[in-house]
């Protein structure tokens, strides 16, 4: 069956119940798929006032479903469904190396003040969400088509806890229960005809009609510390006295330096530390454990609840006793103690690295430190086999009931490798195409992540591209082709600053998001909001600066807040909201006539310019009569005349055969004079930040 024909039919019956709704706003950015036959007026601001109901049944009916009527069980994984149309010799999950990503966050990316009465409300004036759901997610789609994009990265949409939660609506992070949907990402515009489940099906079909892959961010590592799993496997968590919660705080190591990896060369210093032997001291074993009888009446309080109770107010009343939140692994990381999250135990003993150690501090019971939270480096000898079979179903899980096609798996680097191999093999022998991609920053472990079965990394774009005045935006697009991994050209994530808001602002977040279409061995990755200058980060966890939480104006509804944790609406009214998508959606048309070519390196060719100094990149893709060249001036304040050699292309093309034309310009600055002087190189105007495309055909 098609769940949107289902979603659509369930808004069609509920506008019966609900016919006078008139005043209701989405902006002009997700009409770009141009629905019809639906009554809609535009107003100048960029809203278009809309019948909610008529609007989503004739985008899924018109402009999603429309004259498609092949017969492909679109609910399967992409390639499965669609063998045929799996990029020639890319194999395993491969396929992602000729994508263009779009991170999305349903709660936060689908927002909007609908009824425009300054608030994003729960339920607004028509009892409609105001926060995100997946069928307010369908708008989306056709403008992320017309900009190129091809997979549909999400941030986690699993339920998730409230429990000393973040912000006004806590992190999807904070996960209690791999194996259900958020409930807040259900859209009561189709009432009770259709679960969220439905709607999840319904969205991951929406993308599959659309050439679309979905990939999903799941988080093994960590759990809630009000999860789920508690009641049935008090063993799988670490236990502290409640009254010790207030003063836990990862342990400071005098002696060593600030945020080192946790290799057991560090581990003499480690545990010679007061702090340390006093942090480990506070863990209890597990209430079970210590009062059977009494679990036993928790587990029977809270089953017959029936929601009624959280499982950790319970423990924390009946024993005084509460999980320990997990902090980083990192030794002496500045970072506080995550309060919404705990690790999970993966070894039912200590870690082989630290038992010399801690034999001569006495008996610890199960512990959080950072040898524990970094497993990858110190495993136990006894594995927790329950839990890692749970843990390697949930890919399977959203496989087999959703169809999704790929995964990132969160702080899967700080996991020990057995684990891993079982999650990547067990999912892949459901769907052999399915792509996995490691959240490895550091490109030095690239080919690690390879051998480990991962199809990409995520790099460190997001530290680099933005720095283009320290030299580092070339050092990445130049170091992106020697890398045995493609990763992501990302210019900013859900947990960094904003690209509009560095140095450059808009000129430079304009620059990354059309350049990075352009560089060799990597796929071009857009963060939700980017498309519109976003200068407000998700989240403040890398490269931010104190005062990156308030980089709007101060009358703005959402200063202050962030969309990770926080009621939140990206500013789709700004009024170069057409911009980048305009940009992209020229330049992605581009790069598909040249994906094959650019799909092998043999056929790249880095170009120079008049000096190493000179503030310019840019690549040569040569077929054997055509080549793209892409060009870009990273000087984003200053116009510039910059000389691009050409002496390594192939000879022909710098001869009498070559015929030069201007394909694109990001500034709207056409290329004049495109003449090959006798030295193999031409001169050619930019303004601050341009990017040129460039065809050379021979005659």
């Amino acid at each position: 069956m098609s769940y949107l024909s289902k979603v659509s039919k369930a808004i069609a019956e509920q506008e019966k119940k609900h016919k006078h709704v008139f005043n209701y706003t989405i902006p002009d950015l997700w009409d770009a798929g141009e629905v019809n036959n639906v009554e809609k007026i535009v107003v100048s601001d960029g809203n278009i006032i809309v019948n909610p109901y008529r609007y989503f049944t004739a985008l899924i009916d018109e402009v999603i479903i429309g004259k498609n009527k092949k017969k492909v069980d679109y609910h399967q994984p992409y390639f499965l469904s669609q063998p045929k149309k799996r990029p020639k010799g890319l194999k395993n999950g491969d396929w992602i190396r000729q994508s263009f990503a779009y991170s999305t966050m349903i709660r936060s990316s689908a927002s909007y003040d609908h009824d425009r009465s300054g608030r994003l409300e729960e339920m607004n004036l028509y009892d409609l969400k105001e926060t995100g759901t997946f069928v307010k997610s369908l708008a989306l789609l056709p403008l992320l088509k017309k900009m190129g994009v091809d997979v549909v990265y999400m941030l986690p949409i699993s339920k998730y806890s409230l429990k000393d939660k973040k912000g006004e609506l806590g992190s999807p992070y904070g996960v209690s229960n791999f194996f259900k949907l958020d409930e807040g990402l259900k859209d009561p515009m189709t009432g009770d005809l259709c679960t969220v489940e439905d709607e999840f099906k319904a969205f991951v079909e929406a993308c599959h009609r659309m050439d679309m892959k979905v990939i999903i961010d799941i988080i093994p590592r960590t759990n809630s510390v009000n999860s789920d799993l508690i009641i049935d496997h008090p063993d799988w968590f670490y236990w502290i006295d409640l009254k010790d919660l207030a003063d836990y705080k990862p342990p400071h190591v005098p002696g060593l330096k600030s945020t080192l990896p946790a290799k057991k060369q560090y581990f003499p210093e480690v545990f010679a530390s007061e702090e340390v032997i006093e942090h480990l001291k506070k863990f209890r074993k597990n209430p079970n454990e210590i009062n059977p009888d009494l679990w036993k009446k928790l587990t029977k309080k809270w089953k017959s609840g029936k929601g009624k109770y959280e499982v950790l107010d319970l423990v924390q009343e009946m024993f005084q006793m509460t999980i320990a939140p997990a902090f980083s692994d990192g030794i002496n990381d500045p970072q506080p103690a995550w309060s919404d999250v705990t690790f999970f135990r993966l070894f039912m003993d200590h870690p082989e690295n630290s038992k010399p150690y801690l034999e001569k501090i006495g008996h610890i019971e199960p512990y959080i430190l950072f040898d524990v939270a970094k497993s990858s480096y110190n495993p136990g000898s006894i594995r927790n086999d329950e839990l890692w079979e749970t843990l390697t179903d949930i890919i399977p899980f959203f496989q087999t009931n959703f169809g999704i096609d790929g995964a990132r798996i969160d702080m899967g680097h700080a996991l020990p490798e057995e684990l891993i191999t079982m999650i990547l093999n067990k999912a892949r022998a459901i769907d052999p195409n399915f792509c996995f991609i490691a959240e490895e920053l550091d490109v030095e472990n690239a080919k690690v992540s390879m051998e480990k079965g991962y199809n990409m990394i995520i790099g460190d774009g997001f530290i680099r591209l933005p720095r283009v005045y320290e030299g580092l935006f070339n050092s990445f697009v130049y170091g992106a082709k020697n890398l045995e991994s493609p990763l992501f050209a990302v210019g900013e994530t859900h947990d960094t600053p904003r690209l509009a808001s560095r140095n450059g602002g808009e000129v430079l977040s304009r620059m990354v998001s059309v350049f990075n279409l352009f560089i060799p061995n990597s796929i071009p990755f857009l963060n939700s909001g980017q498309e519109v200058y976003e200068r407000q980060p998700m989240n403040t966890g890398l490269d931010c600066k104190p005062t990156e939480q308030y980089s709007l104006d101060e009358d703005d509804p959402y200063y202050g807040k962030l969309a990770l944790f926080d009621r939140y609406a990206f500013h789709y009214n700004h009024k170069q909201r057409w911009q980048i998508p305009t940009l992209l959606q020229k330049a992605s048309e581009i790069r598909h006539s040249y994906i094959d070519v650019m799909m092998n390196l043999e056929n790249v060719y880095p170009l120079g310019f008049s000096a190493p100094w000179d503030m310019a990149a840019g690549f040569a893709y040569v077929d054997k009569k055509r080549a793209l060249l892409a060009v870009v001036n990273t000087d984003v304040f200053n116009d510039k005349e910059h000389y691009i050699r050409l002496d390594n292309l192939p000879e022909a093309f710098t001869s009498d055969q070559a015929v030069f034309t201007s394909l694109f310009s990001s500034e709207n600055n056409e290329s004049i004079d495109m003449l090959v002087n006798e030295y193999k190189g031409m001169t050619l105007p930019f303004k601050p930040g341009e990017v040129k495309l460039i065809e050379i055909t021979l005659k």
